[in-house]
């Protein structure tokens, strides 16, 4: 009896992946500020005093306070007068009211404004030499 083994050999792949840098285009962009005039519109409100003396020249026994008379706050200005007897007499009030006025007023102001450009460029000639490619190896069995 002759035996007859048979021999099968067994084959193997191996792959090799690389990657490398592919510049498909470039982009250039430029900022720009520029300056603006611009007229700017606004109500102002203005508030000031009006003050009016009113003599008065009447003998008091105390010291009036300050006091709201509707649109007036009242002042007492004394004086001491001297006589035989000293007495307090009212000299004079000041009476102050507030006027307020409105005022629309255009002032030219400047502002500041950017503007972006975007370019597209064409790719360069020649890949970057600066950005090595990275092989990688992987084994496939059969």
């Amino acid at each position: 009896m002759v035996s007859h083994d048979t021999v099968v050999g067994i084959a193997e792949e191996s792959v090799t992946v690389s990657k490398r840098t592919n510049e498909i285009g470039r982009v250039q962009v430029a900022v720009t500020t520029e300056v603006i005039e611009q007229l700017v519109r606004e109500t102002l409100l203005t508030r000031h005093a009006e003050i009016e003396r009113v003599s008065i020249n009447m003998e008091i026994s105390a010291a009036p306070q300050i006091r709201q008379e509707g649109e007036f706050l009242i002042v007492p200005v004394v004086e001491e007068v001297l006589v035989v007897q000293k007495r307090l007499v009212l000299k004079e009030e000041i009476r102050l009211r507030i006027v307020e006025s409105q005022e629309a007023v255009e002032l030219p102001v400047q502002r500041r404004a950017q503007k972006v450009k975007v370019e597209r460029l064409p790719p360069a000639a020649e890949p970057p030499s600066d950005v090595p490619s990275t092989p990688v190896t992987g084994k496939t069995p059969t």
